[in-house]
This record gives C-alpha cells, structure tokens and sequence, in this order.
C-alpha cells in the first residue's frame, strides 16, 4: 500500500478529501512527532516538511517522490539533495497574497502617519503629536520580487494613487505595475522610490541584495520594507543606514536571525517597526495551501508529475 504522511494535523474534511482522491493509501498525519516519524522512511508523498523528515526520509532505501512544502520558502530544505534524487518540490506560493500585502500596506501607513509613535505615546499616557503626518497618496513604491505578493501590493498601492515599479527577472509586465524592470535596474528604482518594498526569497543569488552601497542610493526619506526573507539583507548595513538618518525608516517582519536577539540594535530605534515574521499568518492560511496540495494530489493520482507551484531547483524557488 503506498503512504503519504502530513506532519501537521489534518482536519476530518482534509482527511475525507485525500482519501476519496487518493483510495488505497494510508495516510499518516498529526502534530506529534511520535505519529509520523515511524512511517518516513515507507512515505512517497510527505506533506509539509521538518527538520526531522531529512534523516529518513533521504536515506538509503528511503520511498519518497514528492513534497508539498505548506509554506513558500524553500531555503530551509535540503534541495540539493532532493534535487539529486530526483524529488519533486511544490510549495504554497500564492497562499500569502492577501495577508503580507495588507502587512505592508499597513507598515507603509503606520509609518506615513505616524501611529507607530503615537502609540509609544499613548502606552506613556502623553497626548501629544508626532510631528507633520504625510500621505501616500501620489508616492513611488517600488516592490523588489513581483510575484503573487507583489502583485497584490501594486493593486493595492495603485488604489491610493501610488505611482508602482517593479522588479523581477524576466522584466515581463504586470497591469497593476506602471513600470517593469529586470534584476540589473535596482539602482534606478532604489533612487526614484519612496518605499522600497522587498518580496525576494533567498537565495545564493539574493544574499545580501540589500547593503551599504543599496541604501546609501535610496532617498533619505525612503521606508525599507522586507517581508521576504531576513537574508537578502546585510543587518548590520541596515542598522547603520537608520541610526544615520541615510534612510527614514524600516518595516521589517524577517531578520537574518531569528528570533532577532534581545542585543539587537533594532528593538531600540523609533524609525523601525517589527513584526515576528508573521506577516503571512492568516486564518485562511491552510485552506488555502491544501487547496494547492489537492490540485497536485490529482495530478499524482493519475501518474503526473504536479506542476502547481513546482520549485525549480536551478533557481531555489
């Protein structure tokens, strides 16, 4: 009997679903470790993936063809070895549109109209202002890594009048981005931007996108938002750029170092806003991501390779 194991638990509609599209298997799931870890070894699909799932899942002897990563980031993951053994990575890209988008849009306000400091100031009981509030209405924001998230974030910028530039690879345009450009204009639209939003994975190509000479091209007004990935920043060139004043401000939900330690420079500063890399967290969330499962569950039944959200090992996303 073929096997696949989740390692989170499953709700009794989620179960009843993948059995009827997959009669005949045995499915494994649950939250406890002691459930799942027995079956790894015998499991050709495994649903989510732990650091736990490498040690059997990739030994010698080891049945497994497929994984489904409930999240979209896949720098965790041991790809060159499911690369070399010929497994199939898909993942939830998609899932974090709404949620991350309305996280940035939120940081993006909170910064232009001063909350972030009136709440400071309420938490002290002082009824005072923050001093001349702004608008984004008719600013630039240019968002760094156009995919699902991206998009979404231009939609929603374009609502309050921001005029939106964007960056991804292929340069190919989008209806919701006044103007495209490939990965070799950053300096351009790091100049021209008011927020510079960043939605890249990480990658060995991604590291340390962000550093001294990034920033120092940025305006000195501009708010730097990463809800990406805390690696395609250089921390410590960040710091240096909002303790100087080189830049405004930064909106920041991922960190290189996670949890950000209690030494951290960030905590202090008043032009920073954080959040504990939770600006994808949605109660939608696994709705949505084994909605995604189940379009390549299908596909896998009827002896397909799934194609939903295939990562390409070549590019780590």
């Amino acid at each position: 009997m073929s096997k696949m194991v989740c390692v989170h638990s499953l709700t009794q509609q989620q179960e009843e679903r993948i059995r009827q599209a997959a009669p005949g298997w045995e499915l494994i799931h649950g939250k406890e470790k002691d459930l799942w870890m027995p079956h790894l070894k015998d499991a050709e699909i495994v649903i989510d993936w732990k650091s736990a799932c490498e040690a059997e899942c990739l030994q010698p002897g080891a049945k497994l063809r497929w994984v489904q990563n409930w999240g979209a980031g896949v720098d965790k993951l041991p790809l060159q070895e499911l690369a070399s053994r010929g497994i199939v990575l898909t993942n939830a890209s998609g899932v974090h549109a709404y949620p991350i988008s309305e996280t940035i849009l939120s940081m993006m306000l909170a910064f232009t109209r001063k909350l972030h400091l009136s709440i400071r100031n309420q938490l002290q009981s002082q009824w005072k202002g923050a001093g001349m509030l702004g608008e984004i209405h008719g600013k630039t924001i240019g968002i760094v890594g156009v995919g699902a998230i991206g998009e979404e974030t231009a939609r929603l910028a374009k609502a309050f009048g921001m005029k939106v530039l964007g960056i991804r690879r292929s340069g190919s345009p989008n209806e919701f981005v006044d103007q495209m450009y490939d990965n070799y204009s950053l300096e351009l639209v790091l100049r021209e931007s008011d927020f510079v939003v960043v939605t890249l994975p990480l990658t060995d190509e991604t590291r340390h996108t962000f550093g001294k000479a990034q920033f120092e091209q940025m305006k000195p007004n501009a708010m730097f938002i990463n809800i990406g990935r805390g690696g395609t920043t250089d921390t410590d060139a960040l710091v240096e750029a909002l303790q100087t004043g080189i830049i405004a401000g930064a909106g920041l939900d991922v960190f290189e170092q996670e949890p950000l330690p209690e030494s951290s420079p960030l905590w202090g500063l008043d032009n920073v806003i954080m959040t504990p890399h939770n600006s994808g967290s949605t109660d939608q969330y696994n709705d949505r991501a084994f909605e995604i499962f189940m379009q390549n569950l299908e596909q896998y039944i009827r002896g397909e390779e799934p194609t939903v959200n295939r990562v390409d090992y070549d590019l780590q996303y």
